[in-house]
């Protein structure tokens, strides 16, 4: 389309509606055109098909507010659709080269309105780009595959180390039987309603639309003639698959990991959707977790409690380590050890909780309850519920 047969264009009349139409009128006066001149219900009918095309461009134009505008504008701009080229003066005519004003793109056959290399193509924006080979309006689109959830259960080794871990989804992929056209025979046709886009606009007020999904394709652009018996139309079908996953080091429990690209395929070349993993984690007999911390209780005699020592504590996977108890270490004090925790997201590890855990023995015989008895009679004049009875006084 050329410059000339652009400006010159009224697509308001194309659809039969007045300047002034709402969204809402030109939405309902495409559908009409459509349906009464769409090549499939006018077979072999060239005039039908031209027409369809050229309400297609009208509706291409009219029906989006920023592209509306621009030809408003445009129109405005040249006498309202009035250039006509020819000796200057008369009628209001003009006589200038517009290859002049719009870079040459306006001279000579075959360039299309959206190849003014650098003239009205920019200065007019993208209004000039409404398809592909098909004709305007017509191209569809690749769809972006689902995103998938799936849940795996780790052992409390595993979320602090890390695991490879197999998983079977289930998943809406392109239906192998019709190759994701939905059409039997593999010829679907674009859908007249939203002209291959899968798309509808709709006013919100205020000079604003917004789009929806178009209610016949159900957003595919595409119509089945022959719905495919498997997938019924939709182009999609229901598949599983096993895949490995890596589940990074140090998760927690009900963790939710993003793995992109993992999901569903694409369609139409679309890219594939995510998979999201919800992690559980079991519990271990002797760990637990606080944060990026492990945590152990570990219990110790009144001797090593009350004198001091070293004691030997385990680690996760690991060798045990040795701490030292200061001489009058109290029941559930908590020391640290330093990096034998769980891996944090920079590689580095947390920290090893240690709570010391006095260990009252449930009897005692001989030697060991004598010398307890002594310990007893040495220690009568202390009381350590002393402070305790003197602050409650004073509350």
């Amino acid at each position: 389309m050329s410059t000339k047969d652009f400006i010159e264009k009224d697509y308001y009349k194309v659809l039969g509606v007045p300047k002034d139409a709402t969204e809402a009128e030109i939405k309902k006066a495409y559908r009409k055109l459509a349906r009464e001149f769409h090549p499939d219900a006018n077979k072999g009918n060239v005039r039908a098909e031209e027409r369809f095309k050229e309400i297609s461009e009208a509706n291409d134009i009219l029906g989006d507010p920023k592209k509306r505008k621009e030809y408003d504008d445009a129109r405005a701009l040249f006498g309202n659709g009035g250039f006509r080229p020819g000796p200057g003066g008369a009628g209001g005519s003009f006589n200038f080269d517009l290859g002049d004003l719009f870079g040459g793109g306006a001279q000579g056959g075959g360039q299309g309105a959206g190849g003014f290399g650098g003239g009205l193509g920019d200065v007019f924006g993208g209004l000039f780009n409404r398809g592909g080979a098909g004709g305007p309006g017509t191209r569809t689109h690749p769809r972006r595959g689902q995103d998938i959830e799936s849940e795996v259960t780790l052992s409390f080794t595993e979320a602090i180390e890390g695991a490879t871990v197999p998983l079977r989804m289930s998943s809406q992929s392109p239906c192998k039987a019709c190759s994701g056209t939905g059409d039997k025979n593999g010829t679907p046709r674009v859908c007249p309603t939203c002209v291959g886009t899968g798309q509808v606009a709709r006013g919100s007020g205020g000079g604003f639309s917004l789009t929806d999904p178009c209610p016949d394709c159900k957003g595919r652009g595409l119509i089945a003639e022959n719905a495919c018996d498997v997938c019924k139309g939709s182009g999609r079908a229901k598949s599983s698959r096993t895949m490995q996953v890596r589940i990074p080091a140090g998760v927690s429990d009900g963790q939710r990991i993003r793995l992109r690209g993992k999901g569903a395929p694409g369609e139409r070349g679309g890219p594939a959707g995510d998979l999201y993993v919800v992690v559980h984690v079991d519990s271990h007999p002797v760990f637990g977790r606080k944060d990026d911390n492990l945590t152990v209780t570990v219990p110790v005699t009144f001797a090593e409690a009350a004198l001091g020592g070293e004691v030997r504590v385990p680690t996760l996977g690991g060798p045990p380590v040795t701490l030292k108890l200061p001489p009058g270490t109290p029941n559930g004090r908590t020391m640290r050890a330093r990096g034998k925790g769980a891996v944090r997201k920079d590689g580095t590890r947390g920290d090893l909780l240690v709570t010391v855990e006095v260990s009252v023995p449930k009897g005692l015989t001989g030697k060991a309850r004598d010398a307890l008895e002594a310990y007893r009679e040495v220690t009568a004049d202390e009381d350590p519920r002393a402070d305790l009875f003197q602050a409650a006084k004073g509350a």
